[in-house]
């Protein structure tokens, strides 16, 4: 199950808004084939997996980082391959909340394959967090705060400059992070200060994600860098109703798109029925604090900098949620 949730990984950035699945074949302690689900659309794990094994699957054990889908969507449900093959065992470790890929489990079992869930079921269920949560809470994304803080936790300097606190590793693994999500967000000072261009760079992801900005009063100018390749890479601002009508004239005039909620419960809200499913969050202090404040922070990624260069928590380290 562990090299299984490895191969997931590989999917990162390319198969959103479905899950990330890696599967392996057994035949006794050895593992026959691998598989894992590369792209939207594309061939799930398991049918990846199988099709590695050819006939070595059969009477073989399927292990599978997600319980395997029983419906047909972009493919054929995975629990007509799995039967077609022979394997005689499937081992799972989460159940799928989908409403219509779930159900994979019993369909299996009344085919005579025995059945398992639960093996490393929290790793996995923090591998894909994003897809669990928005398929039980459907009122928001999942959100996921990134913060760099100095070794004294300070998110920037006396001067008030944020920019590269952190270290050429860790902008690195936040370009990785980027790729993953369906938006990244930051409030209006960091975006007027920092002037930043909140892309993905290095693993490029299938989808560019959204750009959002948290600017109640609308500030945002076309000299900044959001705003004039707006029209490139989707760019939203979520201001206020007292936003100056102005200002969102001058945004919407430059591609921007500009939603007005009454309160951020709402914003998120909007942004789900906008199609955002998870939300990366890189600053400043005042949205994270706010975030934080109203219980909406489902995930930290915390960047802290040594006293000479910097340190990352790596992968599943200093992660909440």
């Amino acid at each position: 199950m562990r090299r299984a949730l490895e191969l997931a990984w590989r999917g990162w950035g390319q198969v959103s808004p479905n899950p990330l699945v890696g599967a392996v074949v057994l035949r006794g302690d050895d593992i026959v084939a691998e598989g894992w689900h590369g792209a939207f659309g594309g061939p799930h794990a398991e049918l990846n997996a199988l099709h590695a094994a050819g006939e070595k699957a059969r009477a073989a054990t399927l292990v599978v980082t997600l319980e395997p889908c029983a419906h047909q969507g972009k493919t054929p449900p995975c629990t007509d391959a799995i039967r077609a093959a022979g394997i005689r065992r499937v081992v799972a470790a989460v159940r799928d909340p989908d409403p219509d890929a779930r159900g994979g489990v019993e369909i299996l079992k009344r085919a005579g394959i025995e059945t398992s869930i639960g093996l490393l079921a929290e790793e996995a269920a923090a591998q894909n967090a994003p897809f669990l949560f928005t398929r039980l809470q459907t009122d928001r994304p999942f959100v996921a705060l990134k913060l760099a803080t100095s070794i004294d936790g300070r998110i920037a300097d006396a001067g008030g400059r944020s920019q590269w606190i952190s270290g050429p590793e860790a902008r690195d693994h936040v370009h990785w992070l980027r790729a993953g999500f369906d938006a990244i967000g930051v409030g209006g000072t960091t975006a007027l200060t920092d002037n930043p261009q909140l892309t993905a760079r290095g693993l490029i992801p299938r989808k560019p994600p959204v750009r959002i900005v948290f600017d109640r009063r609308a500030m945002l100018n076309s000299g900044v860098s959001l705003v004039q390749t707006a029209r490139e890479v989707p760019t939203w601002v979520v201001a206020s109703q007292e936003a100056p009508a102005a200002n969102v004239s001058v945004l919407e005039g430059n591609g921007v798109r500009v939603f007005r909620p009454e309160a951020l419960s709402q914003a998120f809200a909007q942004l789900r029925l906008a199609g955002i499913q998870s939300l990366l969050c890189e600053g400043g202090g005042a949205l994270g604090t706010k975030l934080l404040a109203e219980g909406l922070v489902d995930r930290l990624y915390w960047v802290q900098a040594r006293a000479r260069g910097s340190a990352l928590l790596g992968p599943g380290a200093g992660v909440a949620g």
